[in-house]
Formats: C-alpha cells, structure tokens, sequence
C-alpha cells in the first residue's frame, strides 16, 4: 500500500486523509503508473521527508510544488537532490542566496537532509512525477494528501515558520492559521523569476528571526560539502 512507507507519526496526524477516497485512488494511479513508467522519486525514497522530519519536530515548513524529473535526482525532499548530485538551476539560486542572507558557503552537492534532520519538513504538493514529464502526476490526489500535511501542521501547539516561494505554494496559505504560525512568502527561486525579488530576500535569516521571537532555536543551515 502506499502509506506503507508513512511513518506512526504522520499516520497518525493525517489517518482522515489516508482513510479518505482520494487517497485510495491516488494509491491506485500510483500503482499503475510505476508499472507502466519509471517513476521518480523510488517508493523507499517516497516519504523520506517525513521520516527525516517527524510531526511532533516540525518547525518550518518549505514547501514546492513538483519532484525533479531526471534520474538520480528526486528522493523525497522538496528542492533537494540526492547526495552527490549537483544542485539543478533553482537549488542553484537557493544556495547563492543562503551565501549572500547567512555566509553558508555554496555546497558541491544539492543534498538538503541537514535541513530536514533539524526539523524543516521540506514538503512538495506533488509527491511523484514520471521520468521527463514535470507535472505528469499533478491533479491525481497528491494535492489533497498534501493540503491535510499543511492542515496537520498548521494544527500543532507550538508556532511554524511556513516558508512559500512562488504563486503556486502562495495559494496554500489558506491551509495555515496565521495567528498562531509565520507566513513568509517570497519569489520563486527558478531562474526565471529568482532576479525579480528571490535574490536579496534574505528568507534564513527571516525564518530564523520567527522561531526566535517565538521562543524556538534557529536553524542551523549549513550543509556539507
């Protein structure tokens, strides 16, 4: 099944959104697409997000919107790539930005598990994708799994930075409870929009101001490499 791979935690905080019908038939697309395509990221890697960042530890949320669609590149993590991997395009910029706003030096790989490890719950709203075909999973389910994600957060006691870049994650803000939890909302770091307001931002620095203002440790955003 596909939740198999959800940890207790997250089963728990989402089981209404696993029960539901849209999931069932998300499992199901899932299913036959990896039968019929290679599908990215792999099932182990699925939910590597969720394991890296368990519900009770969450304190940012960063959210994108789609899984890197060339091989060796998606395994779970919104933006990140796996271990090794040369950073694409956006995560490029993301990393000049991170030197410019907090003096992290640029990393040679786009791995970003130190982030997660710490507690930021780098989600995407789409959770699979088919090789050479952004998109090709969106408006199958992932959304509404994804949107009970945000709901889930937005539902815990202690406050959230909820970091969203771009139109498309700017549109779920709905899902938060901005009177409990920070909202930052930014440019997208495409290389198509990063020079029209990402660069300069300066959203580390931003995030780690929230947490501490409501009493939370920051984050520490250096990555090897």
């Amino acid at each position: 099944m596909l939740a198999d791979g959800l940890p207790e935690d997250w089963k728990q905080a989402l089981r209404a959104a696993l029960a539901s019908p849209s999931f069932q038939a998300l499992e199901r697309f899932v299913e036959a697409e990896r039968r019929e395509a290679t599908v990215y990221p792999s099932e182990e890697d699925l939910f590597s997000a969720f394991r890296l960042t368990p519900y009770p530890d969450v304190r940012v949320l960063l959210l994108g919107q789609d899984p890197y669609h060339g091989p060796g590149q998606a395994h779970g993590l919104a933006f990140s790539v796996q271990p090794g991997v040369a950073p694409p395009p956006s995560l490029v910029n993301i990393f000049k930005e991170l030197e410019s706003d907090v003096g992290v030096p640029r990393p040679k790989d786009g791995s970003l598990i130190p982030w997660a490890r710490q507690g930021v719950l780098l989600l995407n709203a789409v959770l699979t994708v088919r090789q050479a075909k952004p998109n090709s999973h969106a408006g199958h389910g992932w959304e509404d799994f994804t949107d009970a994600v945000i709901r889930a957060v937005s539902a815990k006691d202690d406050a959230v930075v909820f970091l969203l870049w771009g139109r498309y994650a700017q549109k779920k803000k709905k899902l938060i409870d901005a009177k409990r939890h920070v909202v930052i909302e930014g440019t997208h770091p495409s290389p198509l929009s990063a020079s029209n307001g990402f660069f300069g931002s300066r959203p580390f620095s931003a995030v780690n101001e929230a947490l501490e203002a409501h009493g939370r440790p920051p984050i520490d955003w250096r990555l090897s490499g």
